[in-house]
C-alpha cells in the first residue's frame, strides 16, 4: 500500500512509498538563511537519500530560492528556500516493456522542497514534482 499516488505530467501514475519531512531551518540557526548554508542543506539532504536507498537513484528537484532582503551580509545575500524540505521514496511500473509486473518496478527517490507539510497527492502534487521525467531517472529493479 502507498502513501499516496501521483500522476506525473507524462501521465504515468507513480506511488510514494516513504516520505520524510523536516523543517528546512528547524534547530538553532548560526547565522541566517544564505546561498551556503541552503546549499549545505541541500547536500546533507542528498547524502541522507543516498543512505537511506543505497543503491536507488536519487534525483533533486532545484528548489525555487527567494532573495527578500537587498543587504548582504558576511555569508551574501539573505536566500531563503521554502519552508519544507522532502525526501520521498517513488515506485511504479516497470520502464523495459519486457520486464514482469509481478516481478519487476521502477523506482526514484526525490529529494524536492514545498511551502506546507502537505503529502503530495495525485494531481494536486507540487508541479516541479509532477515534471519529473521518470523515464529518463528511474530505474526497474526485481523485488
Amino acid at each position: 500500500m502507498s502513501l499516496a499516488r501521483v500522476v506525473l505530467a507524462s501521465g504515468r501514475a507513480v506511488h510514494l512509498a516513504e516520505l520524510r519531512m523536516s523543517s528546512t531551518y528547524g534547530g538553532p540557526l548560526e547565522g541566517y538563511p544564505c546561498k551556503p548554508l541552503n546549499d549545505h542543506k541541500i547536500q546533507w539532504l542528498l547524502r541522507a537519500a543516498r543512505q537511506t536507498y543505497p543503491g536507488a537513484p536519487v534525483h533533486l528537484i532545484p528548489p525555487p530560492r527567494e532573495y527578500p532582503d537587498q543587504y548582504a551580509g558576511s555569508f551574501g545575500p539573505v536566500e531563503v528556500l521554502p519552508s519544507v524540505a522532502c525526501l520521498g521514496s517513488f515506485r511504479s511500473d516497470p520502464l523495459d516493456p519486457a520486464h514482469d509486473h509481478a516481478r519487476y518496478r521502477s523506482r526514484l527517490t526525490v529529494v524536492w522542497f514545498q511551502p506546507t507539510p502537505r503529502p503530495p497527492s495525485d494531481c494536486d502534487a507540487e508541479p516541479a514534482l509532477r515534471e519529473v521525467p521518470w523515464e529518463q531517472l528511474a530505474e526497474d529493479e526485481q523485488f
